[in-house]
């Protein structure tokens, strides 16, 4: 059996799967967000690592297995989240600052986007590490003996007991990274301000990084992959133009690119895949299933995200309303920073139901931006993702693309990619192929809604996210 880690935004998953992809055991623990200033966002990297150690342990008493059975643990981790801790007490140095935190837009706005863009595939967003780390420093005051992780490397430290690595598809998201050297660029480094020790040694996505004293047994950890590289890797998009569309925190697309280093089209990210020596197009919306969250828990209009869907049906239409959730900017393909939510169209026969099929709207619009922005049409996108389980809103994804969506049997397929990827490093698959195999679906929706038509909504869309978007 392979314990797979997926450690995200609002929580920690586990899955114990065993050699045909079956999960055996579950485990999720809630992870708590602080939000102590307009824009900021934060997590307490103590807290990330309990919710993995309790989430771990639920999973392998749900599985009825213990820390001997497992062949390799696998760590599939939100991206971009920055900690900076002490490697003699292996403490942090302060709160982790979370990718959707947004405090660094003045120092993005003033990087050479030119050079980012052609070193890293990335575009000068707070969203990425590298700003993150230089504010962490500028504010912690560049304590002797700091290391810096994204939350891969936090987990892996604390797992072995100190090895410093990560792997190219979480260094890949840093700013720091060059995607034709494959390393940290010395460049960038110098621009940031960032002494290369702080940094963790870059290893292969599917590799034993070291072991984990667990339970009296020790574990090989044997991946660790950022969870939309993962993702992809998990659905088993393996040949070029292949395509999943993750629907979490937030919703994220990404498109096999093969092994020759694509120039990014306007508004998408190239970034590294999990797969050796692949790159992948990338198209990264913020606010999907946060946009319900906060409707659940700022507006209190759900009283669960899974009652979105029977809502969604109750009425024909939004009656004109659209729901823009820029509430942390707006990624892909715009990326505004300061661009703000907005709700438009409101009337007096407004209710609740129609302001959740806005929000459920705009996540399946936002999806479209990603892919009519790189010119991508994929002869199917795969999905997954808490999200993915909402019938409502993968039809009308279907509708509006143009093309077939096919969801996933099993939701979870960041954890489903670290497993692959861990089991891949101690040989319980030979090849990614056979990985592909055992790859299943739940359902499947083909698009209905008439083209015209379709565009239409499109363009409605369009008209309110120009209102949300700010002037710079």
């Amino acid at each position: 059996m392979i314990l797979a880690i997926d450690q995200g935004t609002t929580g920690t998953t586990c899955l114990v799967v065993d050699e045909s992809l079956r999960v055996a055991g579950r485990g999720y623990r809630e992870l708590g967000q602080s939000f102590p200033q307009p824009g900021w966002v934060e997590h307490d990297p103590e807290e990330i690592w309990q919710t993995v150690q309790d989430a771990g342990a639920s999973a392998l008493a749900d599985a009825g297995a213990s820390a001997a059975d497992l062949r390799a643990i696998g760590i599939a981790n939100q991206r971009e989240t920055t900690v900076l801790w002490d490697r003699r007490s292996g403490r942090p140095l302060a709160p982790a600052i979370v990718w959707q935190d947004r405090r660094t837009a003045e120092h993005c706005r003033r990087l050479p986007a030119d050079l980012i863009r052609d070193r890293t595939g990335l575009v000068p967003d707070p969203y990425f590490s590298a700003t993150k780390l230089a504010w962490l420093l500028e504010h912690t005051g560049r304590p002797a003996g700091a290391a810096f992780g994204t939350v891969d490397s936090w987990l892996a430290w604390r797992l072995t007991g100190g090895e410093h690595v990560t792997d190219h598809s979480n260094a890949a998201r840093t700013m720091l990274y060059g995607l034709a050297s494959g390393g940290w660029d010395p460049e960038l480094l110098e621009l940031f301000g960032i002494d290369e020790e702080l940094l963790p040694r870059i290893v292969p996505s599917s590799s034993v990084i070291g072991e984990v004293a667990l339970a009296g047994a020790r574990v090989p950890l044997a991946a660790l992959a950022g969870d939309q590289q993962s993702a992809l890797f998990g659905q088993a998009c393996l040949a070029p133009g292949q395509a999943k569309a993750t629907y979490g925190t937030g919703s994220f697309i990404l498109v096999n690119a093969g092994t020759a280093l694509p120039q990014p089209p306007p508004g998408l990210l190239v970034t590294a895949a999990a797969q050796p020596g692949v790159f992948a197009l990338e198209g990264a919306v913020f606010m999907a299933g946060a946009t319900l969250q906060w409707l659940r828990d700022g507006l209190g209009i759900l009283a669960d995200a899974a009652e979105s869907e029977a809502l969604a049906r109750s009425v024909p239409s939004t009656g004109g309303v659209h729901l823009v959730p820029a509430m942390a900017g707006l990624g892909s393909p715009y990326w505004d920073p300061e661009a703000r939510g907005l709700i438009s169209g409101i009337t007096r026969g407004t209710g609740r139901a129609e302001l959740v099929r806005a929000a459920l709207e705009a996540v399946a619009f936002q999806v479209v931006d990603v892919v009519e922005a790189g010119s991508i049409r994929p002869a199917i996108l795969r999905a997954d993702g808490g999200a993915a389980a909402n019938a409502w809103l993968m039809q009308f994804q279907a509708d509006l693309l143009g093309v077939p969506v096919e969801v996933a049997a099993e939701p979870e397929m960041t954890a489903f990619g670290a497993a692959g990827l861990a089991g891949l490093a101690v040989g319980v698959w030979a090849d990614a192929d056979e990985l592909a195999a055992v790859w299943r679906r739940s359902a499947r929706y083909e698009p209905s809604l008439p083209e015209a038509q379709a565009a239409e909504l499109v363009d409605a869309w369009r008209e309110a996210v120009g209102r949300a978007r700010s002037a710079r």
